[in-house]
């Protein structure tokens, strides 16, 4: 079961909003709405011996500044918007069970990368943050390069392990598009379409990539 763990600065825009598109993208998998996985439709509960329900989603902060606070109500508008409720929601930050529990920390930006200083023991943020590479390849899980090397955005070879890869768990959500860059942070931008755009892109290109 992939348990995945969206992760942002304050846990009230980017990460919440990842959180409930993921989890509405599987829960209309398994209602058979369907999803584009890699060229082909596929509907229900199975794609390549994947179970779509097995699916566990959350979200935190790196930081404490919103703990407790609800959905900030521009970006809850944008999921209500899409038919998507996240009352109950409010902003929690990770820790270190957190990693230990999750098979993908999946970030919205470089610097929630350098945030997780703060919460993880160095030898393992010194491992995650190797050549300043967000590497997308999380233990026991498929990677979505599947054996193949890849460059990091220093341009060092990463080589993945294949489908039983023990490899970092940290991603950022933009690499599972093949684009090295950021979520569009709507708190300085005010741009929640732009920000609902990448959450939507990342998600399902994520997604498509677990159940393939």
């Amino acid at each position: 079961m992939p348990k995945i763990l969206f992760v942002c600065h304050g846990n009230i825009c980017r990460s919440p909003m990842a959180e409930f598109v993921m989890k509405k993208m599987v829960a209309e998998l398994q209602d058979g709405a369907g999803l584009e996985c890699a060229g082909k439709s596929f509907a229900g509960k199975d794609c390549a011996g994947k179970n779509c329900a097995d699916f566990e989603i959350a979200s935190a902060a790196t930081s404490t500044e919103e703990i407790g606070n609800p959905v900030y109500p521009p970006a809850r508008r944008m999921l209500e918007r899409h038919g998507i409720d996240c009352r109950g929601k409010t902003a929690r930050q990770m820790t270190l069970r957190d990693y230990e529990y999750y098979d993908y920390i999946v970030l919205m930006d470089r610097n929630n990368l350098r945030n997780l200083r703060w919460i993880l023991p160095p030898e393992i943020y010194e491992k995650e943050c190797a050549a300043n590479t967000a590497h997308p390849c999380a233990a026991n899980t498929v990677h979505p390069c599947a054996g193949k090397s890849f460059a990091g955005r220093d341009g060092a070879g990463l080589e993945c392990a294949g489908s039983q890869a023990t490899g970092n768990k940290v991603s950022l959500l933009m690499d599972w598009v093949g684009e090295s860059r950021d979520v569009a942070d709507p708190w300085y931008t005010g741009d929640f379409v732009a920000t609902w755009n990448d959450v939507n892109e990342g998600c399902r290109a994520m997604l498509q990539k677990l159940l393939h």
